[in-house]
């Protein structure tokens, strides 16, 4: 439409654009209307394209947040989500696939996923995804020799968005652990993520789940809330990353609906602003960087230790499932995910329409 029927930008233009994107930490989506929005009219209409874009999905995840925080409240039975809950995992686990057949371009690729994945399921800690992510660029960076020489021109950096992404993270994490301000540390959290994520929303599971469900200190959601929400976010049209107001809304649930709304906005903020930082900053100078041979390498690295990451995340979320008794449940939920991913596989239904067809039946079975 931005093409053909609007004609804002080029088909060349808007690929170009899209590549950029795919190399960049965030939401790739997201920054790709982002930068259109830029591209046209400057920062003012990037940010109001970012708004409009995700406000609509953001709305609808913070209201599914809190009914499901009412229903906690209320000691009402989440039986109904039973069977959007495997089919959450299988959407999961068809993402790992679809993102293997893209991003393992040589067998190293293949062990280095692996190799991320199997740390994912070992060490479930905020920590290690970051570490996991740098060291799989690092080593594939090593390899650019398999990249053409391209002829450098020199360019001069606008370091600006660059530091303002920078002295945000770092004045986040410091008010967060100086003031101990639960919207603030949301905040930071989603923030830290956001600067981290390669792949799309899928690679953001396990970084969440880790985070808000199993580390310790916080785990502000069950494994069943969790799983739920992602349902919900699949059954919606929109950016994926809207999933992050679901979370900062149960995050908040203590402290009422004001409360949830706040988290669900602090949330959304740190999630979806890295991105845009950081999309300013590379817009400039993309067509100069991206001739340094190292550079294009690592991202050879960073998709396949990221691929490996949700695959991890997809056998962290099983696990609790096939856990479960009695025995009858297990098969149920081993089924609907076997079940889920063929249909999602074999035929062209789409995943909303699989969630909502899930959710009708744990109303009709619950």
């Amino acid at each position: 439409m931005l093409v053909k029927k609007r004609h804002y930008l080029t088909e060349t233009e808007l690929l170009e654009l899209h590549a950029l994107c795919q190399v960049l930490p965030g939401p790739s989506s997201t920054q790709t209307l982002t930068a259109v929005g830029y591209k046209l009219g400057g920062p003012s209409l990037a940010y109001l394209t970012l708004l409009i874009w995700l406000l609509p999905s953001v709305v609808i995840m913070t209201a599914a947040g809190m009914l499901i925080s009412s229903f906690d409240a209320k000691s009402i039975s989440l039986s109904f989500t039973r069977f959007i809950q495997p089919m959450a995992v299988a959407i999961i686990a068809y993402s790992a696939f679809h993102m293997a057949q893209k991003t393992l371009v040589a067998p190293r690729s293949f062990f280095m996923m692996i190799g991320a994945a199997i740390i994912c399921y070992l060490f479930p800690t905020p920590f290690v995804f970051p570490v996991v992510l740098i060291i799989a660029g690092c080593i594939t960076a090593f390899n650019y020799k398999v990249f053409p020489k391209e002829e450098k021109k020199k360019f001069t950096i606008r370091w600006s968005n660059f530091l303002l992404w920078a002295g945000v993270l770092i004045a986040a994490a410091l008010l967060g652990a100086y003031t101990k301000s639960l919207p603030i540390r949301l905040f930071e959290n989603f923030y830290r993520n956001g600067s981290l994520i390669f792949g799309g929303g899928q690679v953001l599971t396990p970084m969440l789940y880790t985070e808000f469900v199993q580390y310790a200190p916080k785990q502000y959601l069950s494994h069943e809330e969790f799983l739920s929400g992602i349902g919900f976010v699949q059954a919606l049209p929109g950016p994926v990353f809207s999933y992050s107001a679901y979370i900062g809304a149960l995050s908040m649930r203590d402290f009422g609906p004001g409360g949830e709304m706040l988290g669900a906005i602090m949330a959304t903020a740190g999630i979806f602003l890295p991105g845009t930082f950081l999309i300013f900053f590379m817009f400039r100078i993309w067509e100069s960087l991206k001739k340094f041979r190292a550079i294009r390498a690592s991202l050879d690295g960073i998709h396949a230790a990221s691929t490996g990451l949700v695959v991890g995340a997809a056998v962290l979320l099983f696990v609790p499932l096939v856990n479960q008794q009695p025995n009858e449940s297990i098969l149920i939920n081993s089924s609907i995910v076997l079940v889920t991913f063929g249909l999602m596989y074999l035929t062209k239904i789409p995943s909303w329409a699989i969630i909502l067809a899930g959710l009708a039946a744990g109303f009709i079975f619950s």
